[in-house]
């Protein structure tokens, strides 16, 4: 038995940060190790920044109902408190840890170029000073930091350094995979996300929630979703007779808020009639409920946090690139094609065995 720290995004207020980090701790448990969390200090950002306050006050100001605005924030403020002992967090961060094998992922760890002030420029999340027999990687991804971006900001020799010393890199998508080809020479497996390779739903019993309403399930982070969207949407739902249950942010037109613990969402996303979603977790959510959703593709222009890199990535790792669109108008058509969850599931069976086989290579013996 090894004694393992898992460097990731545990700490980060929203569903898919917690269900990764649940899931990987859950995996590395299963094989018989000692699991622990390490933190990070967040470092200064290299782009322009809202700051915390900033961010709050721009909810408050979205065109979406009042008491949603206030009933997200009030869930933003308790997550920490009601969720992260799930996970076995302290309210004291673990810095200095002490492990057999850091492993550094999964989530946006390498993001550096992003303009969350919860992660900053950290070189701990690239292994700076850590305290480890080895350090590896699982899943880990730049999200959609580039090349050109470490260049712009001056990171590249510096991050290049510092990978240089990671044991055996795994990540999550060929941007993650190409950007470590070329700073390091060497070329990362590529595993998916935890959340799709921990079986949520053959390992754990969901809450049970009311189901007597049908709905649609918008998940998407505030202020993403534009007026136009928001409009079709709108109709899209009542033509469908669906209410619209929002997830993950407020939305403009949301009959109702869901605002629950990670297990619970599960549960909102396994009823629900269909899914509109823009993000990562959100897609990984509808795939391993079976859901019939749709996932919006976003880039990345100017200081807009696209999600090109890791959506179409992922959609076409799973053989799902028919379920994204580019325009909500879209929508329409895709939600009429049936997806053949059987092939995609054997997919995912064949991926489960691949992650299993990395992990009892890299951690059966500290410094092997």
């Amino acid at each position: 038995m090894s004694k393992i720290g898992i460097l990731s995004m545990q700490r980060i207020i929203n569903y898919g940060s917690f269900l990764q980090a649940f899931a990987l701790k859950s995996m590395l448990e299963s094989l018989g190790h000692q699991v622990e969390f390490v933190d990070y200090h967040p470092g200064k950002t290299l782009s322009p920044v809202s700051g915390k306050f900033r961010k709050a006050y721009n909810i408050l100001k979205l065109n979406a109902p009042f008491p949603h605005r206030i009933q997200y924030l009030n869930f933003k403020r308790q997550f920490a408190g009601k969720y992260h002992s799930s996970l076995g967090l302290n309210v004291n961060p673990n810095y200095q840890a002490e492990v057999d094998i850091l492993v550094i992922g999964s989530d946006e760890v390498f993001n550096c170029t992003q303009d969350n002030p919860d992660v900053g420029y950290a070189p701990e999340l690239f292994g700076s000073g850590n305290h480890a027999g080895k350090v590896i990687t699982y899943a880990a991804s730049f999200g959609n930091t580039t090349l050109d971006k470490l260049d712009k900001y001056e990171k590249t020799p510096e991050i290049a350094s510092l990978l240089s010393q990671i044991k055996s890199f795994s990540v999550r998508d060929e941007n993650s995979q190409n950007i470590i080809r070329s700073l390091t020479g060497r070329i990362p497996e590529v595993h998916l996300d935890p959340v799709l390779i921990y079986d949520y739903i053959g390992k754990c019993s969901l809450p049970r929630i009311d189901t007597r309403t049908k709905y649609l399930l918008l998940y998407a982070y505030p202020g993403r979703i534009t007026d136009a969207e928001s409009e079709w949407i709108r109709n899209y739902a009542a033509w469908k007779g669906l209410k619209i249950y929002a997830a993950g942010g407020v939305q403009r037109y949301a009959d109702r808020l869901i605002t629950c613990s990670p297990f619970e969402l599960l549960s909102y996303f396994a009823n629900a009639q269909e899914v509109i979603t823009d993000t990562f977790h959100g897609t990984i959510f509808s795939v391993i409920t079976r859901r019939p959703f749709v996932s919006i593709i976003r880039k990345s222009i100017g200081g807009s946090y696209g999600n090109e890199e890791k959506l179409t990535d992922l959609l076409k790792r799973l053989d799902l690139s028919d379920r994204y669109v580019r325009s909500i108008y879209e929508t329409h058509d895709v939600m009429k094609r049936e997806i053949n969850y059987q092939k995609t599931e054997q997919i995912i069976a064949v991926q489960r065995r691949k992650t299993e086989e990395y992990f009892r290579k890299e951690t059966g013996r500290a410094g092997s």
